[in-house]
């Protein structure tokens, strides 16, 4: 199809870069549309307590959440809509607490910095207000947090998702406080410590790339950082972040593994093609083009397939043994 039938801004608000493959996506969209249609169909099909958890529901979640259904399915299976029914206040009660001049500020001066190539956050007035109230909220609510950078990517993608800044706030504090170990206090001990985690893994499944990394002298926290503190959101297509995040909202913290040690795997022989640190750093950021990454539904394939059986015991083992004080 010929480049001039595209828009130059895809479905969910964001520009599409100069040098965006668009017979590459046309290929991959032609497939997935049938895909989408097919699992809607699917999901039509259950019936009674549709969110309990079952391998129906883990299978069903790891096909892909229908776009209509996201915003449910994503409260109940995270644990947000226990969240909210078990807090003493209403949302709207909670947004009414905010007063802490500094987190105010903080976050004032974060909003046009997120997504500035996102015609909802610079070209409507809404949209970034809806922002700033889901993270003035939580940052007053949350005195050990408050706020940190990288929330606002986040929230901002549960906002385009859902479009529901309630749902949101509640989506925010089941990741920030439930599902995520301690990446966004002052300390970010839970971030230090899986950087370490990640070094462990990727020796194991791939010592050769491990070497390699190590040698070039990359440390993990210069070319990963961002997948765990924005869960992959300004480092991955809009379509493949929200895949990830049907799974992680089910299944937890291990997805952010699997789908690193994915990564990492498919790109193993760029990377180990490149020869100093700007290669390889230039090589992490540019993951993001992989014909197989823009194709979410086979990237989810991979992941569940490449990483192996990486279970949330095993990750809270290793946990245990990186521990940061």
């Amino acid at each position: 199809m010929a480049k001039s039938s595209y828009s130059k801004v895809d479905e969910y608000g964001f520009e599409r870069p100069e040098n965006f493959n668009y017979d590459m996506y046309d290929n991959f969209m032609s497939q997935y549309i049938r895909i989408l249609t097919r699992r809607a169909q699917r999901w039509s099909t259950l019936k009674g307590d549709i969110y309990k958890k079952s391998n129906t529901l883990k299978r069903f979640v790891r096909k892909g959440i229908p776009s209509d259904r996201r915003t449910s399915a994503w409260m109940h299976i995270s644990g947000a809509e226990n969240l909210k029914n078990s807090c003493s206040f209403t949302y709207g009660q909670l947004r009414k607490k905010i007063d802490n001049q500094n987190i105010i500020e903080t976050i004032q001066i974060d909003l046009p910095r997120t997504f500035p190539d996102n015609i909802y956050f610079t070209s409507h007035e809404h949209l970034p207000t809806m922002l700033y109230n889901v993270l003035a909220t939580f940052g007053h609510q949350n005195k050990e947090v408050g706020y940190c950078q990288g929330l606002n990517y986040i929230a901002g993608l549960l906002l385009l998702a859902t479009k529901d800044e309630e749902a949101s706030f509640w989506l925010l504090k089941a990741l920030v406080e439930q599902i995520l170990p301690q990446y966004y206090i002052v300390t970010m001990t839970g971030l230090l410590t899986d950087l370490d985690v990640l070094d462990d893994l990727v020796q194991r499944y791939e010592p050769v790339v491990h070497r390699h990394i190590h040698n070039i002298g990359m440390p993990w926290a210069m070319g990963t950082t961002k997948w765990f503190i924005c869960l992959f959101s300004e480092v991955l297509p809009t379509e493949t972040v929200f895949r990830i995040w049907d799974c992680l909202f089910y299944e937890g913290s291990k997805i952010i593994f699997r789908v690193a040690i994915t990564l990492i795997k498919l790109h193993k022989q760029k990377i180990l093609q490149t020869s100093e640190l700007g290669e390889l750093i230039t090589c992490f950021r540019d993951m993001r083009n992989h014909e197989t990454v823009i194709n979410c539904h086979q990237f989810m394939s991979d992941v569940f397939k490449l990483s192996g059986n990486l279970s949330n015991s095993q990750i809270e083992k290793l946990r245990r043994k990186y521990k940061k004080a």
